[in-house]
């Protein structure tokens, strides 16, 4: 089933709340694909946020031109894919509010002053609740 990433019905913003882990799926320069698992938040206003490594591959794949991603979150029979342009942010304020959301939704993260945040641009959310 489709959804509408900026008018998600409450069981998908629950879903999305709940402290869940993720796969985020970028595409390499070969074009094959890159998974890793990750956490993530998502503002209810289409955009999701991953913190991460600057020099991580997902980073250098995130910080082509065009770059695309899949966040894919799963627990037993129910799951949400959001996908979405990505793109890299070393900007300290936005890097501050993703710690700020991930501590919320997960736990405080440690210290990593090489942190970046991926920022998705969701213009697609599929999944089954």
């Amino acid at each position: 089933m489709r959804f509408d990433p900026r008018a998600l019905p409450e069981t998908a913003v629950e879903f999305l709340t709940q402290r869940h882990l993720a796969s985020l799926t970028t595409s390499r320069r070969d074009g094959s694909a890159h998974v890793v698992p990750v956490g993530f938040t998502f503002d209810g206003h289409g955009l999701a946020r991953v913190i991460t490594n600057d020099g991580s591959v997902k980073v250098r794949n995130a910080d082509r031109n065009g770059a695309r991603g899949a966040i894919c979150q799963i627990d037993g029979r129910f799951w949400l894919t959001l996908e979405g342009p990505v793109r890299v942010s070393r900007d300290p304020e936005d890097v501050a509010e993703a710690v700020r959301r991930y501590a919320e939704r997960y736990r405080e993260p440690r210290v990593n002053p090489t942190r970046v945040v991926l920022l998705m641009t969701v213009d697609r959310i599929m999944g089954h609740l």
